[in-house]
């Protein structure tokens, strides 16, 4: 009942508005004009009398005031038929403001409102299990308790992620230095700083942000995530080998399950593009990297060569690995080898035949590389 009271009340208030207007009559309108024509008079005189204004100047001026007047005196002075308003506009303008209005402003709500959904009070919102809850309101239940405990750094812990999935990434910034104020420093809370100072400049690895990201690998020189972010620093100044050598030796020291591996794989490949033919399963060790640095450039290719062959054996045995055969046919191409990468895609098409998806990956691929013409 009380929306619909409030409604009501915005409803009146907007037909008084239009009402109000054509309440108002022009004869007192035009009494006022003819007041300040003869102000203009009477102002005529003073000045003249006080030496503002010569006589010439002062009874031309009075002329034309007199004149004014008069016209409006006629008009004044003429029949009430002649000098009123037709009334008939003016009430269909109020017939409009009383009807349409109300029923206008009635009808929109009826289709695009919901009368008959209940209301629901931020306290009963909040009161739902966790899982029926909204983002929003789970992060504004967040946002209240952080604002009466300011310093409860695990708060600021969890709200951080929150804030950077949502797109509020000054607000992630500040939540993650909450978190290291009040809750101390670990490598994943200066990573997760970082990443948000990354997100605030659009993927820029600005100076804070490597100061975040080298302050997590002092504390876990382990760390995957800070790792992958300086060397993005690195290929961002220019300096594609520094970013291939820390995502090589990040790459060899991963689980082969990790979940971030492709993604660094396909970084190491923009900056280092022999590296394409690189992932093969089981990937290189530490061991094998240092050991490569060693050789001519003769055995790298060969050593190459070999992963590549080997990648290739696994593929016939286990066809359905989709980043398998696109790191194959991607090697091939490196090694200025097309047919085989040509070969390469076919072979991949018919072990992914039964999966649409993937099998839409390997004709993009074969596409971008220009192996379908």
């Amino acid at each position: 009942m009380t929306l619909w009271f409030v409604f009501a009340l915005m409803t009146a208030a907007a037909v008084f508005a239009v009402l109000w207007p054509l309440s108002r009559r022009v004869a007192a309108a035009r009494g006022g004009e003819l007041a300040v024509y003869r102000d203009q008079l009477a102002e005529v005189e003073r000045d003249r009398d006080a030496g503002r204004i010569g006589a010439a100047e002062a009874e031309a001026a009075r002329i034309e005031v007199s004149r004014r007047l008069l016209a409006a005196a006629d008009v004044e002075q003429a029949p009430a038929t002649e000098k009123a308003e037709s009334p008939v506009p003016r009430r269909i303008v109020a017939v409009a403001a009383l009807i349409a209005l109300p029923l206008g402003a009635a009808g929109f709500y009826l289709v695009l409102g919901s009368p008959s959904l209940p209301g629901q009070p931020l306290a009963a919102r909040l009161g739902k299990p966790p899982e029926q809850r909204s983002i929003e309101t789970l992060v504004a239940q967040v946002e209240a308790h952080l604002g009466k405990n300011p310093t409860d750094g695990r708060g600021w812990e969890i709200l951080a992620p929150v804030y950077l999935r949502l797109g509020r990434f000054n607000d992630a910034v500040k939540a993650h230095s909450n978190a290291l104020n009040f809750s101390g420093e670990t490598a994943e809370r200066q990573s997760g700083l970082g990443e948000a100072l990354v997100a605030t400049a659009q993927g820029i690895v600005t100076a804070d942000a490597v100061k975040a990201f080298e302050r997590a690998v002092e504390l876990d020189p382990k760390a995957p995530k800070p790792r992958f972010y300086l060397g993005l620093a690195a290929e961002q100044d220019g300096r594609p080998a520094d970013a291939a050598k820390l995502w090589k030796v990040l790459i060899a020291e991963a689980p082969s399950d990790a979940p971030w591996l492709g993604f660094v794989r396909e970084a190491l490949a923009r900056v280092d593009p022999s590296a394409a033919a690189a992932p093969a399963a089981p990937g290189p060790s530490a061991a094998d990297i240092a050991a490569a640095s060693q050789l001519s450039p003769e055995q790298r290719q060969e050593m190459v060569r070999g992963m590549v062959a080997r990648l290739a054996a696994r593929l016939k045995e286990e066809g359905g690995d989709l980043d398998g055969w696109l790191r194959l046919i991607r090697a091939f191409m490196v090694l200025g080898e097309r047919d085989k990468a040509r070969s390469a895609a076919a072979d991949a098409r018919r072990a992914l035949a039964g999966d649409p998806d993937k099998l839409r990956r390997i004709n993009d691929a074969a596409k971008g590389l220009g192996l379908d013409g």
